[in-house]
């Protein structure tokens, strides 16, 4: 239904205005009618198509009725379909009757100048700002949904400014200037061979932003004569930054004219271009009391007298969705991996390197000067990304956890098409609150719902009442970004806690495409039971290791208390693997067992008792899985040996690597060592049906 406004008439003086290209004027024939006036009579110029409403019927004019009666509820509607060449060139006149009257008793005239007046942006999300029949004020999900879709410009495109550009009201690169910006060069990248790798790239500002255009046509001492307003809702100003450069490209010329405390813009339509182009970024993600759904609107005002409050007589409304930060699963392509320098770990770093040169993924290593002895890169920081049709780029985001590490995103990674966002506990922070504890899996699909994009994984304290969970500001901002929808599973029964420490995913061939791995005391014992029906009851653990004692398998077996604990440990790991298959929809084949014995007591949580072979890095089909030191029996060891029979016949290379006393030791892993930056699925969010 077009967009309608009512116009008062008077037969005392024309009554002059303008029509928007698209939309109706409703004329009040009964307002201005003359006292005894009993019947009128419309007629128009050819420009304006003319209906009259009576009686609940529209009738197009001409037609065989002359006169109407001036019942009440008539109406007379006009539209008009080509812009006006000069103001007022177009007329509607209507004449009132008496009774059985030949002569009107009063004429009412109406002057009109037709003028088209739009905004527009990315609404069918092509990847460019065109016309559209859609409705722009509405924004749906769904592969045949609409709606245009904002980024939160959170990367640094200016290496001189100390925060992300959603922080300030400035342009900060823009195409062609040539701006070259590189990686912080404390940071070694390595890719299959080791080089030092500081490569400039130019990253304009402006194109990260997206664009919203306002297009004016028509006689231009009607724009001259009225005012063009663009402006945000209050409550949405804060979310967003609008800047404008008028015809200028000079990057001086671009200023902040919308968000923040700036509500309202003057537009002054050029005279010799029809286009005014805005540029728009978010400053926020969807979160707690903020949907992510933002409207702008472009008012055309009136004043009809001097001394008198402009009026206004037409609004467009566009709206935007800020688009979600979305994490990446294990199975996706890695693009970079990360690891840290620290002392006594440079066996650790360089067999990581090797592993990210089979997979032919450059290593970035952060030094100690980064770090300051902080190797939990994994906890630190979680790489996703944000998409719009026209751009995507990379997100990290910032635990609250807050160690040595805690700089590193902001001073190391932030940067040109790099963006940063974080989330802060003011309630304090546990183990919980490290990203170990947040995982996500690969698109899914449950009792005939899909989950494209997989869904996010967080450990908490339940079924316990009183345990550590996962900070709310951080639980709250990975719910809100509403196309991963989080699981929570029990990890508290971990002395670290992470979800990390009990299951993993790996890419498969077959059925979903990948399979789900988890930690199996169950499947530990039964393996050790099998080596000592076989006569191997006396191959012993940790051989190699100094200073560790070596439990043979009879004595690990004969353990009551070990046993018992681990059984504890195994309902733990089953309540979840239940919660995995009703919220994942899988089956007993998408789930692979692997070995792995736990220690310790219920009051303080369960710890790996040798290294957990879960908690891996996963770079395509190569593994990096932490290096178990089990029994060695025909001079292999027996935990490497079953985890390859499970591993590859997918297609995986198993390289098991020694994190034992660089890692181990200290209540982590692999995985927690190390953390992957990885291709953005190639689905696009926008497609999906929360």
């Amino acid at each position: 239904m077009a967009q309608q406004r009512r116009v008062q008439l008077s037969t005392q003086r024309p009554t002059s205005t303008v029509c928007v290209l698209g939309t109706e004027l409703s004329l009040d024939v009964c307002g201005s009618a003359p006292k005894d006036a009993v019947a009128f009579h419309v007629q128009g110029t050819p420009g304006v198509k003319l209906y009259v409403v009576h009686e609940t019927q529209s009738v197009k004019l001409p037609s065989s009725v002359c006169r109407w009666p001036l019942a009440a509820g008539a109406e007379v509607l006009l539209a008009m379909d080509a812009l006006s060449k000069d103001v007022g060139d177009e007329k509607v006149r209507i004449s009132y009757f008496r009774e059985a009257g030949g002569v009107p008793v009063g004429r009412a005239m109406l002057y009109l100048t037709c003028v088209d007046v739009s905004l527009d942006t990315d609404a069918s999300r092509s990847g460019a700002v065109s016309r559209t029949l859609l409705d722009k004020a509405t924004w749906t999900w769904g592969p045949d949904g609409h709606g245009a879709i904002l980024l939160v410009n959170c990367d640094r495109d200016d290496p001189k400014a100390e925060t992300p550009d959603n922080r300030d009201t400035a342009v900060r690169s823009y195409a062609g200037t040539g701006t070259s910006h590189t990686r912080n060069p404390t940071f070694l990248c390595f890719s299959p061979r080791i080089f030092l790798s500081y490569t400039p790239f130019s990253t304009p500002d402006l194109k990260d932003m997206s664009q919203m255009v306002l297009r004016t046509r028509g006689p231009h001492t009607i724009f001259a004569g009225h005012r063009l307003l663009l402006h945000v809702d209050f409550g949405d100003a804060d979310k967003v930054g609008v800047f404008y450069g008028g015809n200028s490209v000079a990057l001086e010329e671009y200023k902040h004219v919308l968000g923040g405390s700036k509500l309202t813009y003057a537009v002054k339509p050029s005279r010799h271009q029809e286009e005014s182009i805005f540029y728009v970024e978010g400053l926020a993600f969807p979160d707690v009391g903020f949907s992510g759904l933002v409207a702008f609107h472009v008012t055309l005002l009136e004043s009809p007298e001097k001394g008198l409050l402009e009026t206004p007589i037409f609004t467009d409304t566009v709206v935007f969705r800020v688009a979600p930060w979305i994490m990446t699963p294990n199975t996706a392509a890695p693009l970079e991996v990360f690891v840290c320098s620290v002392d006594n770990n440079e066996d650790f770093v360089a067999s990581v390197g090797a592993l990210a040169e089979k997979a032919k993924c450059p290593l970035t290593i952060c030094p100690l000067l980064e770090n300051r002895q902080d190797r939990w890169i994994q906890d630190e920081v979680e790489f996703g990304y944000v998409q719009a049709p026209h751009k995507t780029f990379p997100v990290v985001f910032d635990s609250p956890r807050d160690r040595g590490l805690k700089d590193f995103p902001v001073k190391s990674i932030l940067g040109p098409d790099f963006g940063y966002v974080a989330r802060q506990a003011p309630e304090g922070t546990s183990s919980l609150d490290s990203f170990g504890n947040l995982e996500v899996s690969p698109a899914v699909t449950v009792r005939g719902k899909e989950y494209p994009l997989g869904r996010i994984l967080i450990g908490s304290s339940f079924p316990r009442l009183g345990g550590r969970r996962m900070a709310k500001a951080v639980k709250d901002f990975l719910v809100a970004q509403q196309v991963q929808a989080p699981v929570e599973l029990f990890s508290d029964w971990l002395h670290v806690g992470h979800v990390d420490e009990f299951l993993s995913f790996v890419p498969a061939p077959d059925r979903k495409g990948f399979r789900l791995l988890l930690a199996s005391p169950s499947a530990c014992y039964q393996l050790l039971k099998e080596k000592q029906e076989e006569g191997f009851g006396e191959a012993a653990m940790f051989e190699g290791l100094e200073k560790v004692p070596k439990p043979t398998i009879n004595e690990i077996l004969a353990n009551e208390g070990l046993w018992k604990f681990n059984n504890y440990v195994q309902s733990c790991i089953n309540w979840n693997r239940d919660i995995l298959k009703r919220a994942l929809g899988l089956a007993e084949p998408d789930i692979l067992n692997i070995p792995q014995l736990f220690r310790g007591d219920v009051a303080t949580g369960a710890e790996a008792f040798f290294p957990d072979m879960v908690n891996m890095l996963v770079l395509g089909r190569h593994l990096g899985i932490p290096k178990p030191f089990g029994p060695l029996v025909g001079g292999q060891c027996c935990l490497e040996q079953r985890v390859r029979a499970l591993l590859e016949p997918l297609g995986l290379t198993c390289t098991f690597i020694d994190d034992y006393f660089s890692y181990h030791v200290l209540s982590g892993e692999v995985h927690c060592g190390t953390n992957v930056r990885r291709k953005p699925f190639a689905f696009k969010w926008w497609h999906v049906v929360p």
